[in-house]
Order: structure tokens, then sequence, then C-alpha cells
């Protein structure tokens, strides 16, 4: 059976899709952006605050489900501009200790509400 997960914590969904799904010890994390769970409005500033914000975001979701950072094991991580990869990668590592997740990183051209990044992940128990 599937459960739904829906954290106060993170920003609501702004479209028809779960914060996250778990099912059989996997949690399937919905593609995250920078929006602040408060008021659902875009954090303010470049790539490094938007990255942390939705780093936050989802380890809101990960706790509301019972999961943490150790338990991802794939990400993707979509930016729209691979200029800004080093910074990016910058914050993204502080989330992860040694053993970090299997990653895909594109650039795109564009992403909801005007991100310069989104990511989602798959974590298992």
């Amino acid at each position: 059976m599937k459960r739904i997960i829906i954290s106060s914590k993170a920003p609501k969904a702004v479209g028809a899709y779960s914060q996250a799904v778990e099912k059989n010890g996997m949690l399937f994390v919905s593609g995250q952006v920078a929006l602040k769970p408060k008021d659902n409005v875009m954090v303010e500033g470049g790539i490094v605050e938007q990255t942390t914000q939705v780093l936050e975001n989802i380890k809101a979701i990960l706790n509301e489900a019972g999961y943490t950072f150790d338990d991802i094991v794939k990400c993707t991580c979509l930016l729209t501009d691979l200029g800004n990869f080093k910074e990016f990668n910058i914050i993204y590592s502080k989330y992860f200790d040694d053993e970090p997740p299997a990653r895909v990183t594109c650039e795109v051209c564009s992403l909801p509400i005007g991100a310069l990044v989104e990511i989602d992940c798959i974590a298992v128990k």
C-alpha cells in the first residue's frame, strides 16, 4: 500500500502531485524548488540560497516520512545554468557525507516559478 507524505515544513504542492510517496520501503520525493514553506514564495537570492532552500525542503519531507539524507540513493538535479554548477555542488555536498547518492545533473531551459534549481530524489530503507 502506498503512503502519501505531506509535511507542513515543506512548501505545498503547486500542482497535481504529492510532496512524496512511499511504497515498499522506498520514498519518492517530488522535484522541489526553492519555495519557502511558510508562504510558498521563492526564496530571495541566487543559486546558493535556492539550493539551500531546496535541500531544506527535501529534509523536511524526508523527516516527515522517517527518512534521512543517508537513505537517499538517487537524486536528479536540474539547473537552468550549468555555469552555477560549482556553487550548487558546494552546497549540495554539505548535505551528504562520505557516501553520496547516485546523481544526474542537467541544464534545462527553464523551471517552474522561475527557479534556478530543482531536485528530486529516491530514498530506500
